[in-house]
């Protein structure tokens, strides 16, 4: 079986994340970037296939050099292959999903894996414009997935449940956290890794569909009131809930 995951390389959640004097990116200066945590659930499940039918994965990550950190994370939890779609400028979610889709369609992979969305922009758009772009099948925010005889059959989170699908392969998956748990790397895959071939591949430019216009941050936080003490507080509270705050 023929497996691919897709990873993007972004800030560590745990950082303050500000905007740059030039409002078009962030402030790098003390941000660490780390393998997007849903892309780990992708890669874990890339390799639970391949320990159980076989194949080889290969992992893919579109953007520069510093990328190449996330690609080794990835090799020293066990794939096969690692790949680098260079390409240092900045791309939108269709320029990324392009560029991704070109190559994958080169591989022809059975299973192609992303995790359900990017946490520096949260769109949720590559995996499944990827899948429209290569004309597969694709279901997203996975919970569960069991494959055999070519076909797949995976839950995935809906608003109040869960959802069950069946596709045939090829088909495209993004994964939500719960798939399962993310190995960590061991010492001897770590050592591995540092010396095992990172392929490049040179993207020429595209361009974009969307454009960024600033960055800014959110408002901040209005301070709380106190409305009353006791029930008599009641009436004017549900006033404010329904006029000023409208959630009800």
């Amino acid at each position: 079986m023929k497996l691919a995951a897709c990873i993007n390389h972004v800030p560590d959640t745990a950082a303050k994340i500000n905007v740059a004097a030039d409002r078009m990116s962030i402030d790098k200066t003390g941000v660490t970037n780390v393998i997007n945590p849903y892309d780990e659930f992708a890669v874990e499940e890339c390799l639970r296939l391949k320990e159980k039918n076989g194949g080889d994965v290969t992992v893919i990550s579109l953007g520069g050099d510093a990328h190449k950190e996330s690609l080794r994370k990835a090799l020293a939890m066990g794939v096969d292959k690692a790949v680098l779609l260079k390409d240092d400028g900045v791309r939108d979610s269709y320029g990324v999903a392009r560029g991704l889709a070109d190559y994958l369609k080169e591989i022809s992979p059975d299973i192609v894996f992303f995790g359900k969305q990017s946490v520096d922009y949260d769109d949720g758009a590559v995996g499944v414009m990827v899948a429209e772009m290569l004309g597969l099948p694709s279901v997203s925010v996975v919970v569960k997935l069991e494959v055999a005889g070519g076909k797949a059959v995976a839950e995935r989170e809906i608003e109040g449940g869960r959802e069950v699908v069946e596709t045939t392969l090829p088909a495209v998956f993004t994964a939500q956290k719960g798939l399962n748990e993310p190995r960590y790397p061991s010492l001897k895959g770590i050592m591995g890794a540092k010396s095992k071939p990172i392929e490049e591949r040179p993207l020429t430019a595209l361009t974009a569909k969307a454009a960024l216009v600033q960055m800014q941050k959110p408002p901040a936080k209005p301070a709380g009131r106190v409305i009353g003490t006791d029930a008599t507080a009641v009436p004017e509270l549900v006033r404010l809930l329904h006029e000023e705050a409208k959630v009800i």
